[in-house]
């Protein structure tokens, strides 16, 4: 499984929050596997702080690291933990398929039946939040046609940096999503959007009387014995051991690197909180995909892209290509100082997880931000692929 010239597409988030680069040695801490660790070696030596990943294909089961635990040194831990970010909307789309499954929630039912109070326009459904084809503004920001963002919270520069230990509300980031227009009336379109899934939250705790993470944990967490995922809620600190994460940003003319590992992750909420490790992960993803947490039915229809994405409930589908092994299904994750890439093949017999660290290079120079996402690509080219390209591009994955 060599290290070729194509790319994951969309697989490669292109909006990179940081990244930086490792100091000292980047060599990997594991042995067997050399096309893997020398990818992973490239990654870190392109600019990322750390990387471990896990892959189960039919090599057997394989984990190994490279580069640094924090900027001063120290070793990546393969069994470490990070905040896995939007692989969250995963666990969140498994709980609310159980409650269709129990009758207690109907999927083309309006969000507006269990949650009136805000407003929502009436034609947007359940299975429409949890798709990404509402159209409701994505409280953490837009992209406008010429490239500039339009803002939500206060997410980016020394915004962020001020306001990273900051309690949000649910509401609130559903309310910062309201005060702006819809992006296109409920089930034309498609666009990912991190309130579809603050909402799914908060209809997951009306219907249950309890707290989402109380579900995830009894549905999810607690019956597959994930001992090392937590859903911190305000909770600042990644528990057990674990690589740093930073976040590089220009200030007043002075070029910034902070650590955030430590951050209060409320922001994120039920769209991205969740604190996980690569075997948890792939425990998860093969339960899922193997029918122990949903009837077949209900898992066809987290598995179907809409119309517009291949994005089904949930669940990215990324179309590989032949020779990098055909579909897989999953989520990433993206969020302040972490990336995550969790996927694996219809039949599990390949299941690959990811975590990057991010330290200190400047991604506002297109050219290191060019780099660091090549190198991603061909991590995961590396761990997926096995045969000589027939294109120069892979399929684009949802991202």
């Amino acid at each position: 499984m060599g290290v070729r010239e194509r790319r994951l597409g969309g697989v490669v988030l292109a909006a990179v929050l940081a990244v930086g680069v490792a100091q000292g040695p980047a060599s990997a801490t594991t042995r067997g596997r050399p096309e893997l660790r020398q990818a992973m070696v490239a990654a870190a030596q392109a600019g990322l702080a750390g990387v471990q990943l896990r892959i189960h294909d039919d090599q057997g089961d394989w984990t190994g690291s490279a580069g640094v635990r924090e900027l001063s040194g120290g070793r990546v831990p393969t069994d470490g933990r990070f905040r896995v970010g939007s692989i969250t909307k995963t666990f969140v789309s498994t709980v609310m398929l159980q409650l269709v499954n129990e009758g207690r929630v109907v999927l083309d039912d309006p969000v507006a039946k269990y949650l009136p109070e805000y407003g929502f326009d009436p034609r947007i459904t359940v299975r429409m939040i949890l798709a990404h084809t509402t159209g409701l503004f994505n409280y953490t920001g837009e992209p406008r046609p010429d490239g500039t963002v339009e803002p939500g919270i206060p997410l980016f520069g020394n915004d962020f940096a001020e306001n990273r230990f900051r309690t949000y509300t649910p509401r609130e980031l559903i309310e910062v999503a309201l005060a702006k227009p819809a992006r296109f009336a409920p089930g034309t379109s498609w666009s990912y959007s991190n309130t579809n899934f603050v909402v799914a939250g908060q209809l997951i705790e009306r219907v249950t009387r309890t707290p989402w993470a109380v579900q995830v944990y009894k549905r999810v967490i607690g019956p597959l014995g994930l001992r090392d995922t937590v859903v911190p809620g305000t909770r600042a600190a990644v528990p057990g051991p674990h690589a740093h994460g930073y976040y590089a940003y220009h200030d007043a003319g002075e070029f910034r690197v902070l650590d955030v590992t430590r951050l209060n992750p409320s922001w994120a909420s039920s769209a991205g909180e969740i604190i996980s490790t690569t075997r948890d992960l792939d425990r998860f993803i093969s339960a899922l995909l193997g029918g122990r947490l949903l009837p077949a039915n209900l898992l066809a229809e987290m598995k179907t892209p809409s119309p517009f994405a291949p994005y089904g409930i949930g669940l990215m589908v990324l179309e590989a290509g032949p020779d990098c092994g055909g579909t897989y299904y999953g989520h990433t994750g993206s969020i302040h100082g972490y990336q995550s890439y969790l996927f694996s093949s219809p039949d599990r017999a390949t299941r690959v997880e990811v975590s990057v660290t991010m330290g200190g290079a400047d991604v506002d120079d297109p050219a290191v931000a060019q780099r660091i996402s090549t190198a991603i690509n061909d991590l995961l080219v590396a761990a997926l692929c096995d045969g000589p390209p027939a294109s120069p591009m892979l399929a684009e994955a949802a991202a």
